[in-house]
């Protein structure tokens, strides 16, 4: 019997990554254009770690529609539920590093946004290991109504839901309407991921990890996770040690190149442990080979190329 795969939602789309150090948009000149999207940055990096993937999303029937469903395919993606369409181009993101070293990032939403929940009923959800959503679908109908209908299948059908946060300001009128967009999928979450920074974006009076947690106390998510780039991460494990409440997990110090999939690669490297361990906890260790491999995405450019294997993983802990 094939394995069964995770399948990630959301969106796939060009990044236009700033190549000439600007800290800001406003002063970049000139990009460098690179396959990425959170989700499907998450689908390549659990592909590179062994473990069978598909990707459900929206492209346009264009150049960089055609160039993304075959880089997905080439890193052993399934793209059976990627939707082309003639409706409207493919999504594209501008991002830099900015002053403080972290990603930063501008969407220009087109052809994601077009997800629909005919698209998610059709995924054949209660088949998958789990699946793996964002909040940048949830900024638009009709790609908002397809995440939630998938996780509502997911749950129906008891299979794993992790919620990679990614608050892109810019695509929201308010915090109010981010928070009411997300409340739902962080209720239902098994894993909910998120940078501290994302934290502040959606809830008020946020400053440091325990605050950010403790906003996050009420969802009941098995698995929390707070990154804050190369200041750390904090994590929870409410089935196996609920008393120990919020740990920290060392960070590494690396030559930073482009920030871009570092997130992704610690939520695909977070999945697969959790995966390993068919759901029963999350270990500290397991956070630490999450760092670890959000730091070696650090040190390539692009998302997607920088996503590290196994033993590249391997590799680098053995030297620390």
């Amino acid at each position: 019997m094939p394995e069964r795969p995770v399948l990630c939602f959301g969106e796939t789309l060009i990044d236009l990554i700033a190549s000439d150090g600007a800290t800001d948009l406003q002063h970049a000149g000139a990009f460098a254009a690179r396959p990425g999207g959170a989700p499907a940055n998450a689908a390549v990096g659990l592909a590179r770690l062994g473990v069978a993937t598909g990707f459900c999303g929206v492209v346009g029937a264009d150049p960089f529609g055609e160039r993304l469903r075959a880089t997905l395919a080439a890193e052993n993606v399934d793209v059976s539920r990627l939707r082309s369409t003639t409706d409207a181009d493919t999504t594209i993101a501008f991002a830099w590093k900015n002053e403080r070293g972290d990603g930063a990032f501008r969407l220009v939403r087109m052809a994601d946004k077009l997800l629909s929940s005919e698209d998610a009923e059709s995924a054949r959800i209660e088949a998958t290991a789990a699946i793996v959503v964002g909040s940048v679908a949830l900024s638009a109908e009709p790609s908002r109504a397809a995440i939630n209908r998938a996780v509502e299948i997911a749950a129906t059908n008891g299979v794993p839901i992790c919620f990679d946060v990614n608050v892109r300001p810019s695509l929201w009128g308010s915090r109010d309407d981010a928070l009411d967009a997300c409340e739902p999928i962080l209720a239902a979450s098994t894993l909910i991921k998120l940078s501290l920074d994302d934290g502040k974006a959606l809830f008020d009076d946020v400053a440091e990890p325990a605050q950010l947690y403790e906003k996050l106390a009420d969802f009941r998510a098995p698995f929390v996770v707070i990154t804050d780039g190369e200041r750390g991460a904090w994590f929870v494990d409410r089935k196996a040690a609920p008393a120990d409440g919020l740990q920290f997990s060392s960070r590494f110090h690396v030559d930073a190149i482009d920030p871009t999939g570092a997130g992704d690669a610690f939520t695909a490297t977070a999945i697969a442990c959790l995966i390993a361990r068919d759901w029963s906890a999350l270990t500290a260790s397991d956070v630490r080979r999450a760092s670890a491999a959000g730091a070696l995405a650090t040190t390539k450019r692009g998302a997607m190329e920088a996503l590290p294997t196994a033993a590249d993983i391997d590799a680098f802990l053995s030297s620390r």
